[in-house]
């Protein structure tokens, strides 16, 4: 670690789609020639990613929620939440069906068939199986179609929510729980508008966070977070990066949102690893 104290700070991002290429060179170009200039490295999925954080081989992860959370239970809570997009704190799953199917709640789930996404998507598959629970509907209670896209991503690809809509819209499945980014950027306006309908949206919960290990001395990064927190959405030069990773501020973790995340795991039994 002490060889790279003077080197530029070394991130982990997960490739989930073309897009991310020009994100973290947009980054990149933005923290060039400061004192807390940055690279990247790209990684195929969070699994790996998580290893190369705790192995020391990266200083930061832009880790999603379940990522941070397997994080959390490798080290026993020896790592640190650094900074969240806006968008990260006022996350929700949202349960969709075709209009006019009649369901106005999770009650009405009751042997119906409810299509989930990607196993590890705490958005589309973990998240939505515990709020059923907490609705006092069980899994012989709902016939659950599991449609496992892009396993590795945490759900960042959107596929699977998108493969679910579809279930829904072919008649294979009553209903679908997807991320409240896929039902406002595709769910109503790009298939089928009006073909669909939110009857049910959870309470809010904290999504994608920069993640160290407590072991990284702070000054590693403490100015690169503080630089983070300057980009400006009215800034025409910072607005690009900012809109393609989804955001209009970038704000300090709120790690009580996790709590739903945390408890979800340890009921349905997920393991801390990959």
């Amino acid at each position: 670690m002490d060889n790279r104290m003077n080197a530029p700070l070394l991130v982990g991002a997960v490739a989930y789609s073309p897009n991310v290429v020009p994100i973290w060179e947009g980054m990149r170009e933005y923290f060039a020639g400061t004192d807390t200039e940055m690279d990247f490295v790209l990684y195929s999925n969070y699994g790996r990613q998580v290893d190369a954080l705790i192995s020391g081989q990266i200083d930061l992860a832009w880790n999603t929620n379940l990522a941070w959370v397997r994080t959390v239970l490798q080290t026993e809570g020896e790592c640190r939440a650094l900074a969240m997009r806006d968008t990260d704190t006022v996350y929700q799953t949202v349960f969709v069906a075709q209009a006019g199917a009649g369901l106005s709640g999770l009650e009405d789930l009751r042997g119906r068939r409810l299509a989930l996404g990607s196993k590890d998507s705490a958005q589309a598959a973990i998240l939505p199986v515990t709020f059923l629970q907490d609705a006092g509907i069980h899994a012989d209670d709902v016939d659950l179609m599991r449609i496992n896209s892009d396993v590795g991503k945490h759900g960042d690809t959107g596929r699977s929510e998108l493969d679910a809509i579809r279930a829904v819209l072919a008649g294979e499945a009553d209903a679908a729980a997807i991320g409240i980014n896929t039902w406002e950027a595709i769910g109503r306006d790009e298939l089928m508008p009006g073909a669909l309908e939110a009857f049910w949206m959870s309470p809010i919960y904290s999504h994608c966070t920069f993640t160290a290990l407590a072991t990284t001395p702070e000054d590693r990064y403490s100015s690169w977070v503080d630089r983070l927190m300057q980009m400006d959405w009215d800034n025409p030069a910072h607005r690009p990066i900012l809109e393609m990773e989804g955001l209009r501020a970038w704000v300090p973790p709120q790690l009580e949102g996790y709590e739903s995340l945390f408890r979800a795991v340890s009921e349905q039994g997920i393991s801390p690893r990959w």
